[in-house]
């Protein structure tokens, strides 16, 4: 397939609001791949290459769009990914000089508009709105399979690429190949938010009720003496939590694949902030000194596989049930199952009182939907949060001059894949994370004028407020008001953001308070 049409569909999906019109024309252009085309071209449409990062920064790039485009479309996708792999594996002397050369030979070879798609496909910042539930309806379109199967396979793979070669090349068939498999994490299900524990209560009846900790989320796979950690993104980092591998290693099972949270706790048995717990996951060269300074717990909140077991289509009550035969009570997750309001609320005061963020809230009949975030698991924070993405900063004043502090933040749009804005803050912020910030929005920046400085859409941080406004200085129509900075979650990628749907959700849910 040539570029030229692959980048036509991008636009076609750009170009239109509606979720039904994104995934026909995505569905249209991959039932047109072939071969090796086809995981190339799913990422491509989903923002993403094979090779992730590959050594390109804004400089470099700006000198490539410069490069007179070619006049008509010659580009074939196979061409654009074995050019790109040959940048990434550039390494070594001279090796700037080799990957400029080479991105300047695709770059004249690419028309205007395929220069500005690759441009934009290699610094991450592709957003037409193909996100992953969108592409896996598109896949499964132009499979003519299920959607469930697809997006069910899709969780078991870890990425929704490898799924739609077999889906697109084998059909069903293909699909009933991706089975869970040790040491191959699945996505894991995610967890939407609410105001309002006697709602919640009211739409699953009896629900078990978890403390939410302020941790690292974590699956840990274990066969035999062989035990492996992943993060929320599928990383592994085995060897940054020794205390997670020899508290999973004791237990009887031979096989076993567990959902849960690290967290780092105070002697007293207090959540230390999320800022230290992640610490843990970033020193690789340090981890025995971080240890004795920075011990991690681990609790766990499900099981999705034993000793031959596949769990995952189990109802909650039966996981749970598994769970609590298979592991000891001190690594299971405080929980209460009730249907009783003042129970529940008592259970969420006793959390916050230990310092924890709230609880979770889950029905008992529901599947493990990884890859998700359905309505069947719910979280319940003391005050209100939003994950949201920095577009752009301004540099600071009096005391906080040469640093960069008033953030400007942005809630996903999953119909456009584009940022609503949604306000500026400076608050919440120390001395400590004012350095961090300058220093790594710097890194992300894109351009600056002499007041504010634009940066790449990558960085999300966690903003608490008081509550929501109608506003007529963002497109959007909604502000946060006393917006402040609670952490970074340097640990969720933009993708991970919060929506503006939800945004809407909960100011409609407090305009109905009010009325």
């Amino acid at each position: 397939m040539l570029l030229y049409d692959l980048v036509a569909a991008s636009r076609r999906v750009g170009e239109t609001r509606s979720r039904l019109e994104k995934i026909a024309a995505l569905a249209s252009c991959l039932h047109s791949l072939r071969g090796e085309e086809i995981a190339i071209g799913v990422l491509f449409l989903s923002g993403e290459t094979r090779q992730g990062k590959i050594g390109i920064g804004y400089t470099l790039l700006r000198e490539a769009l410069s490069i007179a485009p070619a006049p008509a479309p010659a580009l074939e996708l196979v061409e654009v990914d074995h050019t790109l792999d040959s940048i990434a594996r550039t390494n070594g002397p001279g090796s700037a000089t080799i990957r400029a050369s080479l991105l300047t030979k695709l770059f004249a070879q690419a028309t205007a508009e395929e220069q500005d798609f690759i441009g934009r496909l290699i610094m991450g910042e592709l957003r037409q709105g193909a996100l992953a539930g969108v592409m896996v309806d598109a896949v499964a379109r132009a499979a003519r399979l299920p959607a469930a199967d697809v997006r069910r396979a899709a969780m078991l793979a870890g990425s929704i690429a490898p799924v739609a070669v077999a889906a697109l090349s084998d059909g069903s068939a293909g699909l009933a190949r991706f089975a869970v498999t040790l040491f191959q994490p699945v996505q894991p299900m995610l967890a939407q938010p609410t105001e309002d524990l006697a709602d919640a209560l009211a739409a699953f009846g009896a629900a078990a009720l978890e403390w939410k900790l302020d941790g690292a989320r974590v699956q840990i796979h274990k066969r035999g003496a062989e035990v492996r950690v992943y993060t929320r993104n599928l990383n592994d980092v085995t060897a940054a939590g020794p205390e997670i591998v020899e508290a999973v290693s004791c237990l009887p099972a031979q096989e076993i694949i567990l959902d849960g949270e690290a967290i780092a706790l105070r002697a007293d048995g207090a959540p230390r902030p999320f800022q230290e717990t992640m610490r843990r996951f970033g020193r690789k060269l340090e981890v025995h000194a971080m240890r004795a300074a920075l011990p991690l717990s681990v609790y766990f909140f499900d099981c999705l596989w034993l000793d031959g077991q596949v769990l995952l289509d189990r109802p909650t009550q039966q996981r749970f049930d598994v769970l609590g035969q298979a592991l000891p009570a001190a690594l299971v997750i405080p929980r209460l199952i009730t249907a009783d309001v003042d129970a529940a609320n008592a259970f969420l005061e006793d959390a916050l009182r230990r310092g924890h963020e709230g609880i979770m809230i889950k029905s008992l009949a529901a599947p493990y939907e990884g890859g998700s975030r359905g309505s069947s698991w719910l979280k319940l924070k003391q005050a209100h949060t939003l994950d949201l993405i920095v577009l752009a900063v301004e540099w600071g004043n009096g005391r906080r001059k040469g640093w960069l502090s008033n953030l400007h933040l942005g809630a996903r749009d999953p119909t456009t894949g584009g940022r609503v804005m949604l306000g500026k803050t400076f608050k919440g912020m120390t001395d400590e994370m004012l350095n961090w910030q300058t220093q790594t929005l710097l890194r992300l920046e894109t351009s600056r004028d002499s007041y504010t400085v634009w940066v790449r859409p990558e960085l999300v941080v966690e903003i608490a407020f008081n509550d929501i406004q109608a506003s007529h200085q963002y497109p959007g129509g909604l502000a946060l008001r006393f917006a402040r900075v609670k952490r970074y979650r340097t640990d969720k990628n933009a993708e991970d953001a919060d929506t503006i749907d939800t945004v809407r959700a909960i100011f409609a849910a407090q305009v109905g308070r009010r009325e």
